[in-house]
């Protein structure tokens, strides 16, 4: 392991705990002031949370760095305030809002916020109940470890998609994807540095393969609205309105 001046240590660990929360910041400023979700994935969220919650539960049977843990539990709060702005914001065009998910039981497409946090509650419930179980068990605790970062290091795969079915960035920030290349860039280069495990950083050079994805698509695709979704998305609100009335 490659040892860190005090104070370059005392910077990193609080750039690894504060950072990646931080990224979201400006994605929720700038949802809210346009009072649109549109072009940001929930699915981001749905992965940190379930990736963020179960690394809580892997230091309980393994105690990592408490900077991981810190920032497990920073990004926790992060993704939740922001997943309330994102459904409070989502377009009247969503599938929830037209009746139209094609997910097993409208998973993560639900109506409604209190949906999620049942949802959210019900998961944290039944890793409690396992961990009770099976937490003295190094078979069990390395599960969780594999789960929580194989999940997290799928993190942008779903904006990955979303951007190739709008054949445009429309929407996503360009703080965000600067966020996500630099900080996935630290915490590799932290990962090496620090000698970390094996999967710690085949996930993190995996999910920084995806993050330059992502930027090859803002090249080619730009920021403009997909083509013809405007429109679209107009004929579908005057049938709503007209559905109301």
């Amino acid at each position: 392991m490659v040892e860190l001046p005090g104070w370059l240590s005392v910077v990193a660990s609080v750039g690894m705990a504060v950072g990646p929360p931080l990224v979201y910041a400006d994605q929720a400023i700038s949802i809210v002031k346009k009072k649109d979700s549109t072009g940001f994935s929930r699915d981001v969220c749905a992965i940190l949370l379930l990736a963020n919650i179960t690394r809580c539960f892997f230091w309980l049977g393994e105690h990592f760095e408490f900077t991981l843990l810190f920032q497990s539990l920073f990004m926790i709060v992060a993704q939740l305030v922001l997943l309330h702005i994102c459904v409070k914001y989502r377009p009247r065009t969503s599938p929830e809002a037209m009746g139209l998910s094609s997910r097993p039981f409208s998973f993560w497409q639900w109506p409604n916020y209190t949906q999620y946090i049942e949802f959210l509650a019900g998961f944290i419930l039944l890793q409690s109940i396992l961990f009770l179980i099976f937490g003295r068990s190094d078979i069990f605790v390395g599960i969780l470890g594999f789960v929580a970062l194989g999940l997290e290091s799928t993190l942008p795969i779903p904006q990955l998609i979303s951007n190739y079915k709008q054949r445009s960035l429309y929407g996503f920030r360009m703080s965000t994807l600067i966020g996500w290349v630099g900080g996935d860039s630290f915490k590799t280069a932290y990962f090496f540095l620090q000698n970390s495990p094996l999967q710690f950083k085949v996930c993190a050079i995996f999910q920084l393969s995806i993050d330059v994805a992502i930027a090859i698509q803002r090249v080619f695709y730009g920021t403009a609205p997909p083509v013809g979704a405007t429109q679209e998305e107009e004929d579908l609100e005057q049938a709503l309105a007209l559905a109301e009335e």
